[in-house]
């Protein structure tokens, strides 16, 4: 029996995870990750790196961010503590889902992760203080192919369900360009 249940997401290749934990009187498992089972979404890598992200004040945005060929990576993104809205942007050129957008709210108590593609972007908002995310990668971390996009650009039209505090977004993510300006260094 699968322990990962995989369900599409209005975006091409992106999947929604559902864990099917085991529980008794003793407490839980749940399979948090499995090449074998997540084979059929696509992830074909090892893995390559494992992260641990915390927010501590719920209305925290993150992201977005991805990397770029040749380190371009997957993403298993789960909630171990508090809730979240995870979002994945479509950035692949040719994609059906081209420049659309979906989220879909991660917790500790739901046992749904958000498994991402190769060419998405991906950020989040905490929904709680206290958040916490474990992310699982195909490829590790390569700052010089790391790009980012504005989560807040207008273009996007992504409905972040809190207010943005601009104070929660790290200068890093303050800083990152909006898509108009994206796609002019792209066509450059």
């Amino acid at each position: 029996m699968p322990r990962l249940l995989l369900h599409d997401t209005p975006l091409d290749g992106v999947r929604v995870v559902e864990r099917q934990p085991l529980v008794d009187a003793r407490g839980g498992f749940a399979r948090l990750f499995c090449t074998q089972e997540l084979a059929a979404a696509g992830w074909t890598q090892p893995l390559a790196q494992v992260n641990h992200s915390s927010s501590a004040r719920a209305a925290t945005v993150r992201g977005l961010h991805w990397q770029r060929a040749p380190h371009a990576e997957m993403k298993l993104v789960s909630c171990l503590h508090g809730a979240v809205w995870d979002v994945a942007l479509d950035l692949r050129p040719g994609s059906p889902t081209y420049l659309q957008w979906h989220g879909e709210t991660l917790s500790a108590d739901n046992h749904r992760a958000m498994l991402i593609p190769e060419g998405c972007a991906h950020g989040f908002q905490s929904l709680t203080d206290g958040a916490e995310l474990l992310y699982c990668h195909s490829a590790a971390y390569a700052g010089l192919f790391e790009e980012g996009v504005d989560p807040l650009d207008a273009e996007l039209g992504i409905r972040w369900p809190l207010p943005v505090p601009v104070a929660v977004l790290s200068p890093r993510d303050a800083a990152l360009p909006s898509l108009a300006a994206l796609r002019r260094r792209w066509c450059a």
